[in-house]
């Protein structure tokens, strides 16, 4: 199973916070920053439906798959 660690930091002269090497928006406080990252994670952890997805490799070869909505990653938060 995949794990997602979300980490709040300084950026762009406030907090926010970084999975998988990705920033959020910017907040004005890290109780804000970590509130959100809190948030996300929950979402990441809540199971959605099933669908059919098509998407474009890295050679430029279109694959289809099917995306089960009950493959969730763990997540955690660093604060």
């Amino acid at each position: 199973m995949t794990h997602v660690t979300y980490k709040v930091v300084r950026h762009d002269n406030g907090w926010a916070y970084t999975a998988n090497g990705t920033f959020s928006e910017a907040f004005p406080t890290h109780d804000a920053a970590l509130a959100a990252a809190r948030r996300a994670a929950q979402e990441q952890r809540t199971p959605g439906d099933t669908h059919v997805i098509e998407y474009e490799d890295a050679n430029g070869n279109w694959k289809t798959e099917t995306a089960s909505g009950s493959d969730r990653p763990e997540t955690d938060v660093k604060g």
